[in-house]
Parts: C-alpha cells; structure tokens; sequence
C-alpha cells in the first residue's frame, strides 16, 4: 500500500485538484455542478476524482449533455457519488466491500492484489491530502444506478 503520494496539506479539495493538473475537468463539473463551494469547506471528505482521462472515456456528447443547465440535478447527483464523509486513506478503504457515498448510494469497493477499486474505477492516484481531506484519481467516471440508463 502507498502512503500519502502527493501533499497539498495548505490547499482544499477543489484547489489541490487544480494544482494536481490531471483534474481539469472535474473541477469543471464541480463548477457546474455548484459545488466548489461545499468541497472548499470545512469537510472533511475523501474524493474519489475522475481524472481527464476518465472523463474522456465517457460516451461521446455525455459530459456536455451533462454540462447543460437543465441537467445541473444530475451532475450533482454524478459527482456526490464521488464523494464520502470523512477523510479515508487508501488502506482503510481496502480493508472496506463498499462505501456510503453522500449521494446515499452504496458503491463497491475491491481490492485485487495492492490495487483498489470503486465501483469498477481503480484509484490510479491515492492518498493526494489536503487541508480538508484527501483525493484519489481514479480511472473512470462512475455513474450510479439511477443515472446509468
């Protein structure tokens, strides 16, 4: 297991992520999406971050569709499916067979050999902290159930 890869101790989430560069486009969706500022605050929250590369492998025209106004209620619902309570360390989550998103869904976790999974999306760069918790990159966007059709 790796311990804390990258320290962004003095930055929030939304800031460590920029600075992180692999996060662009999340830290679009979360503009989108309203929610810099809950990820800013006080938290503390563990981020399951899809990286540009996992944004990229969505269905062509689904991140816009996303991006649209009329759709803000399911971005947010996408994004909080990314996001726990708490700040969680890459062992801890390991140890775990699911996690309480705080979109209130349950998603999956997995651990095959030394590498993780949420939901089908393996944590490709854990334990990046942060003032206010800690981000994994993972390598796909998940979608929850409810939004997956």
């Amino acid at each position: 297991m790796t311990t804390m890869t990258k320290t962004h101790s003095n930055q929030n989430i939304v800031d460590a992520a920029a600075a992180n560069g692999s996060f662009k486009t999340f830290g679009k969706a979360l503009e989108r999406a309203g929610m810099i500022d809950t990820l800013r605050g006080t938290g503390p929250f563990t981020v399951f971050a899809p990286t540009d590369a996992a944004f990229d492998k969505m269905p062509a025209g689904r991140l816009e569709t996303l991006f649209q106004p009329g759709n803000k209620e399911e971005l947010v619902s996408l994004l909080n499916y990314h996001v726990l309570k708490g700040s969680k360390l890459l062992a801890d989550i390991g140890k775990w067979t699911s996690a309480r998103t705080i979109a209130g869904k349950e998603a999956p976790i997995k651990m095959t050999g030394d590498k993780v999974s949420v939901d089908g999306a393996q944590i490709t760069s854990p334990d990046i902290a942060t003032s206010n918790g800690v981000i994994h990159g993972i390598d796909k966007v998940n979608v929850p159930e409810a939004l997956a059709a």
